[in-house]
């Protein structure tokens, strides 16, 4: 076997084990245990994250961060994947921000040559814009690993008027319009809420008093339906043209409000948190003409209100 073949086959061998020692290795390969220590050295210059452990029950071990195995990728693919993950350079935060750009950087340094020319071609003839945003959200990867390992956190979180701390259990994260989202179960109001992630001003671990619910069969495809929102809801009818279906999409796709007809206009119809409407007010006012709202009379209540104010603004203005 030659040592390249042997060194490929050596890093399969050690990222399948938890454990091994250099007997054992080589044994399996048929080879001196001086020649397998040098090639755990050329493995451990390669970056695979190898530990070693002195004594009679000592070792070798691999540790969490394991390498992935090399994989055989078509042109079309290696294109596909690396445009997948630059497209990801639009957002100032992402939960694997580091680890993304290296990466990339990695994926595009052992292309050949002409999938490189390729791809530089095509930079600047395919993008995926996401609206620029200054919000930080310095938080996502720790609200993901809380999501998948069913923890619960503390967090600061600044809504719209007000400045509270709690305890949430988060459900995962998602971004839309350039903005991250985390829906979550909340301590504090007994349910689950939505929470916008550049307004959590901090986070920790969750106080130990507050047991963690079993929430795993709940993901970003079912939260909405898998619990009943004890908080007072009420009806929201809203007619909209094309352009305010589009806003719409963008602002309320996740929340199943939305229903759109052949000739691409639509309307909205359902239950909204009676908290939420002075959030709809502003939505529906930025649309103008574009909605027309029906129920509830609270929320037309509201955009009175809020349009009388501006209005105010420019009173005697020429």
């Amino acid at each position: 076997m030659s040592k390249s073949k042997r060194l490929l086959e050596l890093m399969l061998t050690v990222n399948r084990k938890r454990k091994f020692t250099v007997k054992e290795l080589a044994q399996e390969f048929g080879v001196s245990s001086r020649t397998i220590l040098r090639d755990l050295q050329e493995l451990g210059e390669l970056g695979v994250p190898l530990y070693s452990e002195v004594g009679p029950h000592g070792g070798y071990q691999v540790l969490n961060e394991r390498i992935l195995p090399p994989i055989a990728f078509t042109e079309e693919e290696a294109v596909a994947l690396f445009f997948a993950c630059h497209a990801l350079r639009h957002y100032s935060y992402i939960p694997f921000e580091t680890e993304a750009s290296s990466a990339l950087g990695k994926f595009y340094h052992y292309m050949s040559g002409d999938v490189r020319d390729r791809i530089d071609q095509m930079k600047n003839r395919v993008d995926f814009v996401v609206p620029a945003r200054q919000a930080e959200s310095p938080f996502l990867s720790a609200l993901l690993e809380a999501a998948v390992m069913q923890k619960t956190v503390r967090i600061k979180y600044k809504s719209q008027d007000t400045l509270s701390e709690r305890n949430i259990q988060p459900i995962g994260i998602y971004a839309s319009s350039g903005l991250w989202y985390c829906p979550a179960y909340c301590f504090l109001r007994g349910g689950v809420r939505l929470f916008r992630c550049d307004r959590i001003e901090s986070m920790k671990e969750g106080d130990p008093g507050t047991k963690p619910l079993d929430l795993r069969s709940v993901h970003l495809d079912n939260w909405e339906d898998s619990f009943t929102d004890k908080s007072p809801n009420t009806r929201c009818r809203v007619q909209l043209s094309e352009e305010g279906v589009r806003v719409c999409e963008a602002e309320l796709g996740r929340r199943g409000l939305l229903r759109v007809r052949e000739d691409g206009t639509g309307w909205i119809d359902g239950d909204i948190p009676n908290s939420e409407i002075p959030y709809f007010s502003r939505l529906f006012i930025g649309l103008g003409s574009d909605a027309a709202v029906t129920e509830p009379p609270e929320l037309v209540d509201c955009m009175r209100a809020k349009l009388k104010e501006l209005l105010a603004k420019y009173d005697g203005q020429v």
